[in-house]
């Protein structure tokens, strides 16, 4: 690796972390203690210099929290989702408690995602009661439920170009396409033969995405034909709990997993294993690559540590 810090957690275990999209310096952890099991959660900010690392606000919350992320029409805000099913609006400007608390699940709320698309400002959340939620946070309301997986939520996430559309997995093996303009499930995807923990849209591609699975395998999606995988990486001795595309890089994403490291692919390339990481002791659960800096790259695992770093793969790409 390039460059290296860490900090480390207040007795709270990692699940998920976000690079302000505002400030290239801060960074936001979702945790939890007693591995999500139970006890209750913490959000983090961070802010690194070139001394460290250090905590500029700390949130916390009756229950665990498992996905964090940031509001995109507002520098402070920011939203987490936790284990009593609710959603929290909080405010680094404002730090006595959260400002408002969405309720409308009725089990563990596993992912968060606030829409990118121009003109766009909903917040989309993925459930252990196998339903996603669109919310609008300029008045705090659930817009609309959407019904059809088979079995847990694991990850919901926004298309970067097309409006009202987002991406979601489920433990019913399946990676589906959802749009807010249609009734039911736009394209449902049989992507692996196992639980799908994650997936996120390419960066440069609109018809392109990545899962990843228990199985250990990388699959990439194109939606214009979802007959074969685009690419089929076995990527990890272990599940893959996230995946993130590069910013910057059209065919580069990175992956972390129960197997203590976090790695950086080149689909494009035969050998598309580019770096593994290897600064964890435990599951890597959080994973985000800088908006701001190209290759820096943020991560949490269950080690109670948080790491930014840029890794030596990406300066002979940029």
């Amino acid at each position: 690796m390039v460059f290296a810090q860490s900090f480390k957690l207040p007795a709270r275990h990692g699940y998920a972390v976000e690079i302000s999209p505002y400030f290239p310096s801060r960074l936001a952890c979702a945790t939890s203690q007693y591995y999500g099991i139970a006890g209750c959660g913490t959000l983090v900010v961070l802010e690194e210099n070139e001394v460290g690392i250090h905590c500029l606000r700390s949130f916390d919350w009756n229950e665990g929290l498992f996905d964090v992320t940031w509001s995109e029409n507002n520098e402070h805000v920011l939203i987490t989702s936790s284990g009593d099913g609710s959603l929290q609006v909080w405010d680094t400007a404002n730090p006595v408690g959260p400002l408002q608390v969405y309720k409308g699940h009725t089990q563990e709320v596993y992912s968060v995602d606030w829409s990118q698309t121009r003109g766009e400002q909903l917040v989309v959340s993925g459930s252990w009661d196998h339903t996603a939620k669109v919310w609008d946070p300029s008045v705090g309301q659930l817009v609309r439920t959407f019904q059809g997986h088979e079995g847990v939520i694991y990850s919901t996430v926004w298309s970067p170009f097309i409006p009202d559309c987002f991406a979601s997995t489920s433990g019913d093996h399946t990676l589906r396409i959802w749009d807010m303009k249609s009734s039911g499930t736009r394209l449902v995807i049989p992507a692996h033969q196992a639980e799908i923990l994650t997936c996120d849209w390419c960066k440069y591609d609109q018809n392109l995405l990545v899962t990843g699975a228990v199985d250990c395998f990388l699959r990439g999606w194109d939606l214009r034909n979802i007959r074969q995988p685009v690419f089929n990486i076995p990527g990890h001795t272990y599940a893959i709990r996230r995946v993130k595309f590069s910013p910057f890089h059209a065919t580069i994403f990175a992956s972390c997993s129960y197997d203590f490291t976090v790695r950086f692919w080149d689909f494009s390339k035969p050998e598309s294993l580019l770096e593994t990481v290897e600064h964890h002791t435990e599951f890597v659960y959080g994973l985000d690559l800088s908006l701001h800096i190209p290759g820096q790259v943020a991560d949490c695992a269950w080690d109670e540590t948080v790491k930014m770093y840029t890794p030596s793969c990406f300066a002979s790409v940029q």
